[in-house]
């Protein structure tokens, strides 16, 4: 019988491992499943710009993966059975349904994280979705001129939604609040780079500004200050799916699975966990950032070690390490900040729209390595060894 692999979600990290296990593995010898709740592949890192009203392509994953051997289902993960190696599934007409796997790929990520603040969830918007893109698109349309938008929070998340709305609504005032300084990780020509795309966005900047509250009209900071806000955008961080934290399954506090460095979780050997929801260490032993840039060669790792384990093969050692951070300022203004392996910021950064359009290749080069699933690289399609072929990779010898 053939070794069942399922992986769940189609995002970034799940739809990479999925099209890799397809080039790694004989089709003879694995049934590759690929579960997401939605029909199609959404460039989570494009959302900003839809959220503006850009329209994104669209990719269809039965196009994407057609061809490929994988089989895919439109369902809802509710549950995952990791003693019993079954994952519980809601599909488009509300049936509930079990699947039971030899091998699961754990890619399901992560939403956005309100942090607890009082209104935050009941009155600000969010970009981390495409429901949430979709709804800040709404509201930002029904806004006339002169009134305010308040994005809160100075990851990369936040500067490239405030940078996205000044330059598409000139005629809103839209600020940003962080609790840091702007663009404090970055190095000195990045900050300076980034303060004057603000200035000459006329986007008022709250430094050192924590906010503890939202209403449908303002924000309050951790000073008492009211800053008004007709729309309050949030983009303080991410929080993994919560399925993996009510599993058997070895979590953090945070319901990252915990794994090693071929992505296998310490306590369940035949599940692995891939992007957003791994809490997986990079150079320095430091735990990687919740980002594509980190997800997509996690997700890499874990096919390859799959793959070797089913056919008796060498493990891989993918190095998982940063290279630069890459933000949009709009559309044609960009920031590409180089760092060490680490994710520290340098001395080195590339500016202007020399890094709007490095910025754009990047996007467009991560869309093509999903949307091609099984081109770029060589096909090599390995004999699952007949002992692994039920048993899995469970059972035998890690490395």
């Amino acid at each position: 019988m053939k070794h069942r692999i399922i992986v769940l979600g189609a995002g970034y990290t799940g739809a990479a491992a999925a099209g890799r296990l397809a080039r790694r593995l004989h089709r003879d010898d694995v049934a590759i499943t690929l579960v997401n709740a939605a029909p199609d592949f959404v460039e989570r890192v494009r959302l900003h710009q839809l959220a503006v009203g850009r329209e994104l392509r669209p990719r269809p994953l039965d196009a994407m993966f057609a061809g490929t051997g994988v089989e895919l289902r439109t369902a809802r993960v509710t549950g995952v059975d990791a003693d019993r190696r079954t994952v519980a599934v809601t599909d488009t007409a509300g049936d509930v349904r079990g699947l039971e796997y030899d091998t699961l790929v754990y890619a399901l990520g992560s939403g956005w994280n309100d942090q607890g603040v009082p209104g935050a969830a009941e009155y600000a918007c969010e970009i981390a979705s495409r429901p949430g893109a979709l709804r800040l698109r709404e509201r930002l349309a029904g806004l006339s001129a002169g009134q305010p938008v308040v994005v809160v929070g100075g990851g990369l998340t936040g500067l490239e939604a405030a940078t996205e709305i000044a330059e598409a609504r000139p005629d809103l005032a839209v600020s940003l609040a962080t609790e840091g300084g702007l663009g404090d990780r970055l190095s000195d020509k990045g900050r300076a780079h980034l303060r004057k795309v603000f200035d000459g966005f006329g986007i008022t900047v709250h430094e050192y500004t924590a906010v503890t509250a939202v209403e449908a009209d303002r924000v309050t900071t951790a000073d008492g200050e009211a800053i008004p806000a007709a729309v309050t955008v949030w983009t303080t961080g991410f929080a993994v799916h919560p399925v993996a934290r009510a599993t058997a399954l070895e979590t953090t506090a945070t319901g990252q699975i915990v794994v090693d460095t071929t992505m296998r979780s310490v306590s369940h050997p035949d599940v692995y966990a891939v992007g957003d929801a791994a809490m997986a260490t990079g150079p320095g032993g430091k735990p990687l950032r919740m980002s594509c840039a980190s997800g997509t060669p996690t997700a890499w790792q874990a096919a390859d070690a799959i793959a070797a384990r089913l056919t008796g093969g060498k493990l891989p050692k993918i190095p998982i390490r940063y290279f630069n951070q890459c933000i949009s300022l709009g559309r044609r203004e960009g920031l590409i900040q180089y760092v060490t392996a680490d994710d520290r910021a340098t001395g080195a950064a590339l500016t202007g729209r020399l890094a709007a359009v490095y910025k754009e290749l990047v996007c467009k080069g991560a869309a093509w390595g999903v949307a091609n699933p099984t081109l770029g690289l060589p096909v090599r399609r390995r004999r699952v060894a007949r002992e692994a072929a039920r048993t899995g990779p469970a059972l035998r010898t890690s490395a």
